[in-house]
């Protein structure tokens, strides 16, 4: 089997993804608590349970694939990132992680406040009954119907992302007889992801004005001069699925040198600073992210002592995490279709989703567990590829990971942490209609977001 690159990249020809699976695990029953929700746990019987209901019953009733959400553990982790960072300080949920109508009204429950970045985020928010001061506003193009509607709506915060949207949003505010609360968005040059991160020249990206050259000191000093908008602060986003505190310390120090230059310059210290999301979950047991209470300190931490440096008064921090906080609390069920050995490499086990399910692995080679719920089993460990039914050689939902070797078609199996960017990111590829999103909790189980039907694929297609 080739190795060697392709043109087209590894889903094509006969190019395999290189293997990075370590030893199998010493129990394959076993349910690592990082990786699954919180009351995931096997009954009497070996099967998984999930809020005090068990996945067969769960398959039975709602049928397969399913993303099966655990609402006590999504309230517990938003009341926990909200009990960290306290009074004096803001989380704002990223809905672009998971979005719908019952997950905006936990959020108000529980007091977060939300981030969206699109028309129809902010829609599902304000039809939920977010109050609309408690809401972000993100994008790097937002259209000036979005514009517009948010600052009808009241929305507390638009993250400014350009040159362009500094004049759009004060000419939509002031023509509306209202100023709008605004963030500037800069790139500070630190791209962090996982372990590592890049503090020098990453300025080449979609996202916010740069610090290099002055830019994000000039979008401030316009956007001061301007009565449509009221400056409020500077936002900064550094990556994705982060563990080490390093990158923050770096943007928070070129974040505060700019609000110091604001300062000196023009007489104004803005009273926020948003340092974005991006904190990571753990998709498999060698994953080791930070709990919400350290994460809260370091970053206050960070802030206050270069604040102190810079002789600033310590402005208020905000968050945003969105993966951090639903990841973790969803798994997709699935039944298997067939089991197909191949000699020497490995055993291919193909269910009833795929890649228009989760597209992650196949976008961002990301790795997930995978764990066989409808049972147990003592048989020796297989190593196995999950992928999914579609007509695509990058259909993979699990790169390597081990199942008992007596795994049969029938079985359900579950892929844990897929409660961020799997729904999110659905798509019907092939026209295979998206899973349903089931709410678990106290021995029930609700819809919150339908299977679709082909009614629903036929509705859009007019003929």
């Amino acid at each position: 089997m080739s190795r060697s690159a392709h043109p087209a990249g590894p889903r094509h020809a006969d190019v395999l993804p290189e293997g990075h699976y370590s030893a199998p695990p010493t129990d394959l029953n076993a349910l690592d608590p990082k990786v699954w929700a919180q009351t995931v746990d096997r009954d009497a019987d070996g099967v998984v349970t999930v809020g005090g209901m068990t996945v067969t019953q769960l398959a039975e009733e709602y049928g397969t694939p399913a993303y099966v959400l655990d609402e006590a553990d999504f309230r517990s982790r938003a009341r926990a990132w909200r009990t960290a960072f306290g009074a004096d300080a803001d989380v704002f949920y990223a809905g672009k992680a998971f979005l719908s109508r019952a997950v905006v009204r936990w959020l108000d429950e529980e007091g977060l406040n939300l981030d969206v970045c699109s028309g129809g985020e902010l829609a599902t928010a304000l039809a939920a009954g977010m109050p609309a001061d408690r809401i972000a506003f993100h994008g790097n193009n937002k259209s000036p119907e979005e514009i517009e509607r948010a600052v009808r709506a009241g929305v507390g915060r638009i993250v400014l992302d350009s040159f362009q949207e500094i004049v759009r949003v004060a000419h939509t505010a002031q023509s509306l007889g209202g100023r709008q609360r605004v963030q500037i968005r800069i790139t500070v040059g630190v791209e962090a992801h996982t372990h590592e991160f890049i503090a020098t020249a990453h300025e080449d990206q979609k996202f916010g004005i740069p610090l290099a050259g002055g830019q994000a000191a000039e979008a401030v000093r316009r956007a001061l001069q301007l009565d449509g908008v009221e400056v409020i602060g500077i936002h900064s986003h550094i990556g994705s699925q982060i563990f080490d505190m390093s990158g923050f310390e770096v943007a928070a120090h070129r974040v505060v040198g700019l609000l110091k230059d604001i300062r000196d310059e023009h007489g104004v210290e803005l009273p926020e600073i948003d340092l974005g999301g991006g904190l990571g979950i753990a998709y498999t047991s060698d994953d080791d992210p930070r709990e919400p209470h350290e994460i809260a300190k370091a970053l206050t931490e960070i802030v206050t002592r270069e604040c102190e440096g810079a002789q600033l008064r310590t402005p208020r921090i905000s968050v945003e995490p969105g993966r951090a906080i639903v990841g973790p609390t969803a798994f997709t069920l699935y039944e298997v279709g067939t089991v197909k050995p191949l000699d020497g490499l490995r055993t291919y086990v193909s269910v009833d989703g795929g890649m228009s399910d989760n597209i992650r692995t196949a976008l961002y080679d990301a790795e997930y567990s995978v764990a066989l719920v409808s049972r147990t089993s003592d048989a020796e460990p297989m190593l196995v590829r999950v992928v999914g039914k579609h007509c695509e050689s990058g259909d993979i939902v699990v790169k390597d990971a081990f199942l008992p070797g007596d795994l049969a078609p029938g079985d359900l199996i579950a892929v844990p942490a897929t409660g961020a960017y799997c729904r999110s990111m659905a798509s019907n590829y092939n026209h295979v209609l998206r899973p349903p999103v089931v709410a678990v909790r106290d021995g029930a189980a609700r819809v919150i977001v339908r299977r679709e039907t082909e009614e629903d694929l036929l509705r859009l297609d007019v003929g």
